[in-house]
């Protein structure tokens, strides 16, 4: 019987994975991973409220329970990285690094140092499992070592395969994703069934460690920002705005300029603190056909020459098929696709897929 320790968040979705791992026949741990607890004004953090759901689930489960303190790394891998990042002028994801630095690495070796054969978490993907090796970066049929894929969820609308890119095989290969062939409406009906303590509780929004703090909220504790322009298209300034950080490519909301037409941010300038403007919804800043990556990540191979691709530029945007995906670099590519992308956005990811496979993507510059 193997041994798989589930990350218990105190929601829904990580309750019922571990409902599933029992169910299988799984010996099951929850793991409860204090990533963050520093209240902010106002903005309580409320890790110990998840904390107590987690432990209560464990519980109603029947589960051993414990709770690993990964908040000095958390801060160094993920809050400090997503603060650099927007301190440089890009939009950095916390919740791609998470995912690369905390979940499926730091929490993975404790794990397994810990006696576990395995990891388990609530998230919405699958792992596919083929017969085929990779041997000089060549892909070799029929070898009888299993490569592990990561696929999309069966609920596209919950889909978090975005988010997961980044994961290595050698992580995906000791992880299971138990929600991956359910829709979150059938999560909550199950566990509503078997009378789970997180059954009707609601998805936490916001930064993905402070729960309900919106990121403008959580910057203004850490960056010092001064007011600054507001110029439009044509040159002229429109208004003033809290600081260029707060400002992210293709945004309409918070920028509180009149004049009635809506206005979205088409580029801004760090060291001048000015942000852009156009209400021209085909403000060619806005529109690219063209991804330049850094800081590429494949999972198994890179896509083979002639491979069909898709790209998708942000979570939940729809999949845009590549013309052409060339290597510059280790690190870097870029991406020709068949059509415009709105809003590409520097220090957010764009993640490939062929069919139902996410291979990988990179971080756009």
């Amino acid at each position: 019987m193997k041994t798989v320790y589930v990350g218990l968040s105190g929601g829904v979705d990580s309750s019922v994975s571990a409902l599933l791992l029992l169910e299988q026949g799984y010996e099951v741990v929850g793991v409860y991973m204090k990533n963050w607890s520093k209240d902010l004004p106002g903005m309580p953090c409320p890790w110990k409220e998840d904390y107590q759901d987690a432990k209560r689930a464990a519980v109603q489960l029947g589960i051993d329970f414990k709770m690993y303190d990964f908040e000095r790394q958390y801060h160094q891998k993920v809050v400090d990285y997503m603060l650099d990042g927007f301190k440089a002028g890009i939009t950095p994801n916390p919740d791609i690094m998470c995912n690369q630095e905390i979940k499926f690495k730091l929490f993975l070796d404790t794990a397994l140092e810990d006696g576990a054969d395995m990891i388990a978490t609530g998230h919405y993907a699958r792992v596919g499992n083929s017969n085929q090796e990779i041997v000089n970066s060549k892909l070799i049929s029929n070898s009888s070592l299993p490569i592990a894929r990561l696929l999309q969820a069966k609920d596209d609308n919950k889909d978090q395969t975005y988010f997961l890119y980044r994961v290595t095989h050698d992580a995906l290969s000791k992880t299971l994703f138990p929600l991956g062939n359910l829709t979150k409406p059938e999560v909550r009906a199950l566990a509503k069934q078997k009378g789970l303590i997180t059954a009707d509780k609601k998805e936490s929004m916001g930064i993905c460690f402070v729960g309900k703090v919106g990121i403008k909220d959580f910057l203004s504790q850490y960056v010092d920002q001064q007011p600054g322009k507001i110029i439009d298209q044509n040159g002229v300034e429109i208004g003033e705005h809290d600081g260029a950080i707060f400002y992210t490519i293709g945004q309409r909301q918070g920028l509180d300029v009149g004049g009635g037409m809506p206005y979205y941010v088409a580029g801004k300038d760090m060291k001048k603190n000015e942000v852009y403007v156009t209400t021209d919804l085909q403000d060619d800043r806005l529109w690219s056909n063209h991804i330049n990556l850094t800081s590429v990540h494949w999972i198994n191979e890179p896509p083979n020459e002639g491979q069909e691709l898709s790209v998708r530029t942000r979570h939940r945007a729809k999949l845009i098929p590549v013309k052409k995906l060339n290597k510059l670099s280790n690190n870097n590519w870029t991406a020709e696709l068949s059509e415009d992308v709105r809003a590409l956005t520097p220090g957010q990811s764009a993640v490939f897929y062929s069919a139902d496979e996410c291979l990988g993507g990179g971080i756009v510059v």
